[in-house]
This record gives C-alpha cells, sequence and structure tokens, in this order.
C-alpha cells in the first residue's frame, strides 16, 4: 500500500504517515478500475454494521496493496464497534488474508482471543462471501440519559477514585470522591462492598432512590464488565462475579441501573451541555478513550476503543505494548505519547517515580517554556489534525470534545492550535463543520455525574 507524506510533519516524528491520507490516496486509485468489497461486523444481539468499498480486481498489478488496506479497515472497525464474526465479501484471496491474520496464532491474535473469548465469548471467526451475501445493516442507537426527573444517583468508577453524586430533578445535591486501590484487589467481594458503600451514602442524603445510573472505563454490554482495568487482579475464575455485581445490585436496590463506558458518558454529557447531537469525546489520559453520541443523540452500544485504532500507517511507527500492533491511537493521544517523544525532545525523566509524576514532570517543563518540550505537544496537535479527518471518515460529528491529564495546562492549548491548522489547511471542508474544544474541567465533572444520573428512564428496566 502506497503511504503518503503529510504536508505539516511533526516536530518530533519524520516518519508519520496518516492513515487519513494513505486510504484516500488508495479509494483515489480505485475509484475508476476497483471491485466492490464489503465488511460486515456482528456483535451482541445481532447487531451488524458494514463498511462498503472499492479494492483492486485479482488481475490488477497492484492487487496485493488490498491486504494492508482492508486489514487496516477492520481493524479501525473492530475497535471502533467491536464484534465477534466478520464477514469479507469480495474477492477471495482477500478473505483467505484475513482469516490466517485474524487467527488463533495470526498477526493478530490479540485482536482474535480478546474480541472473541474476552468481550463477546464467542469464537472469533472471518465469513467469505460475495458482497451481495453480506447480511443487511442491523444498527440501533440507543436513547440513553436525560432523563432529570425525580431523585438519581449518579456513579463514576475511576482507576484511583470513585465518584457518587446524589441528583434531585438535574440539580447535584451532594457529591463524594473517595480514594481507592481497585486494580490490587483480587476479591470480588471489595468491589461490590465499595460500590454498595458509595450508593447507600447517595442514597442516604435523598428522600428516595428512582434510578441509578453509572460510568467506568472497560467495556460494557448489557451491564456487564466484560473487560475493565479495575478488575485486572480478580482471578479468571472469579471474574464472573464481577461479570454480574451489577446486575445483582440492580436486583437488590429494585431500581433501574445503567452503567455503560465513561467515554460514553463523557460525550453525553457534552452533549446535553452544549444542547446538540454529534459528539465525539477523546481523553488523552494514560491511555486513550472515547466515546460517541450520534446525530439523533444516541449511543450506538460500539466499544470505541480507539486506543486499539489505527492512525498511522508508516512501517517505523511506535508499538503499542499490549496489543502488539504499529500506530494504533495510544501511543499518539496518551501520557504514553508524552514518555516516547520526550528523549528526541531532549528530556530525561527521572527513573523510580510513577507515570503520573513523569508526565508532570514533562508538563513542568512546558509551563517552565522549555522548547523540546512544546514540541512534544505540537506535534501531538499535528498528529490529532490528521487523526480528526481520519475519524471522520468513520464518525459522522459536529463536535470534537479534548479531555485528560495531557490536556491541562498549555499542552491542550498547543494541541488545539496544530491540530487546527492541519484542518483548515489540508481539510478545510471538514474544518467548517467541525468544533474543537476543550470543556472547562470543573464544569465537566458536575455535567458527567448529571449525565450518568440521567441514563435510566424511570420504572422497572432490566438491562
Amino acid at each position: 500500500m502506497k503511504l503518503v507524506k503529510p504536508g505539516f510533519i511533526p516536530a518530533l516524528d519524520e516518519d508519520f504517515c496518516p492513515a487519513v491520507l494513505a486510504n484516500r490516496s488508495f479509494q483515489k486509485r480505485t475509484s475508476m478500475v476497483g471491485v466492490p468489497l464489503v465488511i460486515g461486523l456482528e456483535r451482541e444481539n445481532k447487531f451488524l454494521s458494514r463498511y462498503e468499498t472499492q479494492v483492486f480486481p485479482e488481475d490488477h498489478p497492484d492487487f496485493e496493496e488490498n491486504f494492508q488496506y482492508i486489514e487496516r479497515i477492520v481493524k479501525f472497525i473492530l475497535w471502533q464497534q467491536g464484534g465477534f464474526k466478520l464477514y469479507i465479501g469480495g474477492p477471495r484471496p482477500i478473505g483467505e488474508y484475513l482469516s490466517r491474520v485474524y487467527a488463533p496464532d495470526g498477526e493478530r491474535k490479540f485482536d482474535y482471543h480478546f474480541m472473541g473469548e474476552q468481550v463477546y465469548e464467542k469464537t472469533f471467526s472471518v465469513v467469505l462471501c460475495d458482497p451481495e451475501a453480506v447480511p443487511v445493516q442491523n444498527e440501533i442507537g440507543k436513547a440513553l440519559g436525560r432523563h432529570l426527573d425525580g431523585c438519581r444517583i449518579g456513579f463514576d468508577l475511576g482507576a484511583s477514585d470513585r465518584k457518587v453524586s446524589a441528583v434531585v430533578d438535574g440539580n447535584v445535591h451532594y457529591s463524594e470522591e473517595v480514594i481507592w486501590e481497585p486494580r490490587k484487589k483480587k476479591d470480588p467481594e471489595y468491589h461490590y462492598r465499595e460500590v454498595m458503600a458509595a450508593l447507600k451514602m447517595a442514597a442516604s442524603k435523598m428522600p428516595r432512590v428512582d434510578a441509578i445510573g453509572g460510568s467506568s472505563a472497560g467495556i460494557y454490554i448489557d451491564n456487564r464488565p466484560m473487560v475493565a482495568s479495575l478488575f485486572r487482579g480478580i482471578p479468571r475464575d472469579r471474574f464472573g462475579e464481577i461479570k454480574n455485581m451489577f446486575l445483582r445490585i440492580q436486583q437488590e436496590m429494585q431500581v433501574p441501573l445503567k452503567i455503560i463506558n465513561d467515554g460514553d458518558v463523557t460525550a453525553l454529557a457534552g452533549s446535553m451541555s452544549l444542547e446538540d447531537n454529534g459528539i465525539l469525546g477523546i481523553a488523552m489520559g494514560s491511555s486513550e478513550a472515547a466515546g460517541y453520541v450520534d446525530m439523533n443523540g444516541h449511543i450506538r452500544g460500539w466499544l470505541n476503543e480507539l486506543a486499539f485504532a489505527p492512525v498511522d500507517y508508516s512501517p517505523q511507527a511506535a508499538v503499542d505494548e499490549w496489543s502488539g500492533d504499529r500506530g494504533c491511537g495510544s501511543m499518539y493521544f496518551s501520557q504514553q505519547c508524552v514518555f516516547r517523544l520526550a528523549p528526541k525532545a531532549g528530556i530525561q525523566i527521572p527513573a523510580g517515580i510513577t507515570d503520573a509524576e513523569k508526565l508532570k514532570f514533562v508538563q513542568g517543563k512546558l509551563e517552565a517554556g522549555l522548547e523540546g518540550a512544546a514540541k512534544i505537544w505540537e506535534s501531538m496537535g499535528t498528529y490529532l489534525g490528521y487523526t480528526l479527518a481520519h475519524y471522520a471518515d468513520f464518525y459522522e460529528v459536529k463536535h470534537v470534545l479534548i479531555l485528560g491529564r495531557c490536556t491541562t495546562g498549555r499542552g491542550g492549548d498547543l494541541i488545539l492550535e496544530g491540530a487546527r491548522t492541519v484542518l483548515n489547511a489540508e481539510f478545510p471542508e471538514l474544518s467548517k463543520r467541525v468544533h474543537i474544544q476543550l470543556p472547562d474541567e470543573k464544569s465537566r465533572r458536575v455535567g458527567q455525574s448529571i449525565a450518568a444520573a440521567s441514563l435510566p428512564s424511570l420504572g422497572w428496566e432490566q438491562p
């Protein structure tokens, strides 16, 4: 696949090859000679998404370029939307290639096992077929949230603290934050007790509890945490207790309860605050997290795990240590990016300190006016400009909210400035219709608690 160098080179990464430019170049080259290829991706409850494109026909001299192009598209939508059954409707050699790549011992074995066994509790499979044989799309957005009536509890489970709020008719009457260390705990009962303690504290501040809504990092399907870093200490043979914990809590509290990914709640909070839809929230913290509210104000039930979605096609792109893949978002929009670029900026981060302290150390250099530190965040801004154009090929958006520890202080302004510069010059039409902003941190946190509390409608609901 032919790569395209960007018009704006990141200050500390001359090898960067944006996914959006390579994809669009490929699509232009196949527009007159290509044959159709349809990707179908099935997830829980028979939901199925489709992606239609064109590829070089089998007798074309550039046919093998199809392999990388389609594999990168599959990788993106797999982590954007989720799924355990992949349909490849097109030239058979492409499907055969993907069957080898997404296999128990293939190049994408991480994705194969993660999506199949861990997330959906199915065997991941690749189905080869003709384009017209790919099943029809079955996507139904969920009109979650925006329910402000009654006495509600909103909670957020973070890696270092848990937050809970008592919300009455859309107003926060009480909130608290409690420091905890969930990732070190091996007993599921610890997590159950902590969550119940938070809920009971909030309940004591209201005359009654009508509904409970929550958010947490991780992948949640029908109120069941399938994968979440908070529960990484739980032994595999007891993880079933965690998967059923919120179902148990709902039965005990006898009110509607809904918990979803914190990125989606952030996007929902932004939608409620802006009184508009088409919101993509991107949090740049220990990794990259994302959430999405569509143009109808619905949450799609997608994974939105963009930390694992490819954004850089360079053969020299940074490697994610968990998945083993190159060029994925976690290495470009998180503190991992800061740590990766710091040596190139002439910054030596002290050893023996926590990641949070490392980030603060580099941010201190930035606030002190060190030119090398500024180049780190300028590079992240350039990355973001091209990546937002890439995301816009898969999400319909009007607003992009940039959040997270990496955006605090001067860094956030540099990221926004760099992204806007790229969009204005390289993607002017997109720049006109997409507004990028940094929400105020205080209002974001209060808004998030209200958004979480607003998730369930009143009346008994099974998840």
